[in-house]
């Protein structure tokens, strides 16, 4: 089978609302590219109409192919699944919710023409997203910038295209514990950001609550920067060398006005102090183990569990249903 110019992979997640005006405004924004395309949608487990839409659109569409996973594996594998399937000499990754607008693909492929193979959209603000949530996002793209091994272009996310050498380089890593940001930018490659206006959800909400986003987060800090280990070591010594000036002090006041009737409070709390610091510490420790773990067991990435369309595609490496 010839490949196509382009292939979108748009993940999904209980997304029956967005899926047939997503459809329609992917074929016309396509259509008026001039380029032979695909689309691959990946559902992650949706529990919702999302799979029987794919099905229809699917049958209408030749160029449509979809993936049901056995179940629901997070945006990030959903991602990888859809890149694997892939087949296109560059690949557009966009969401499903129409927050990524399909028109901004044309001045993705006019970047590709000219030679940058990772070409980013670029959120010029984030007026649709909570304070807090733009707050919090700050400081720890901030934090990750400072401590980590790679550096994110401000404002990129998951919406880009990819050339197939920068799509195959993707394909070599399959650690479980995925931040699909950190692995753009750790590829490097020539890049460039196309500034785009994010759109309001056409329907439904999101799927990223407060506690995702902190694992999300924790995954980016755990993936790119072993910072959070280091921290330890120097907390220790500050910790080491506050007991030992307070043992001097004490040894000095004793010496000087006798021995003082202890205070219980005080020893209550430098007990629960330094119980706390010597858990937190073992807790981040801990966090490292059990990424360990998971990558040693060796489990595939997902399982397909259906897929859709007329366009027979070989399992590539991860998919082992």
């Amino acid at each position: 089978m010839n490949s196509p110019d382009v292939s979108l992979v748009i993940p999904l997640f209980n997304e029956a609302q967005n899926l047939r005006p997503l459809a329609a405004r992917i074929e016309a924004a396509l259509d008026a590219c001039d380029v032979s395309y695909e689309a691959v949608f990946v559902d992650d487990g949706s529990a919702d109409e999302s799979l029987d839409i794919l099905r229809d659109l699917c049958a209408e569409e030749p160029r449509f192919y979809a993936l049901s996973l056995s179940r629901n594996f997070g945006k990030e594998v959903a991602i990888a699944a859809g890149l694997d399937h892939a087949s296109g000499r560059a690949v557009v990754i966009m969401d499903a919710d129409l927050q990524h607008p399909p028109e901004v693909i044309a001045q993705f492929i006019e970047k590709w023409r000219e030679g940058y193979k990772n070409v980013y959209g670029q959120r010029v603000d984030r007026a649709t997203d909570p304070k807090l949530r733009v707050a919090l996002t700050g400081v720890f793209y901030r934090l990750l910038e400072k401590f980590g091994d790679v550096r994110l272009p401000p404002g990129a996310g998951d919406f880009r295209l990819l050339d197939r050498q920068a799509v195959d380089a993707l394909l070599t890593m399959r650690e479980r514990a995925r931040f699909n940001k950190g692995l753009f930018a750790w590829i490097g490659f020539k890049s460039i950001g196309v500034p785009f206006d994010v759109d309001q959800r056409a329907g439904g909400m999101s799927k990223f609550n407060f506690a995702r986003l902190v694992r999300f987060a924790l995954d980016g800090m755990m993936s790119f920067s072993s910072i959070p280990l280091k921290v330890w070591t120097y907390v220790g010594l500050l910790i080491s060398a506050f007991a030992l000036a307070l043992a001097g002090y004490y040894w000095v006041r004793t010496m000087l006005f006798g021995v003082d009737t202890p205070g219980f409070p005080t020893l209550v709390v430098s007990i629960a102090f330094f119980s706390g610091i010597q858990l937190i510490s073992l807790g981040v420790l801990g966090e490292y183990v059990a990424r360990i773990f998971n990558e040693v067991k060796g489990r595939p990435l997902y399982l397909v569990a259906e897929r859709l369309g007329a366009r027979e595609t070989q399992p590539k490496a991860g998919d082992r249903s």
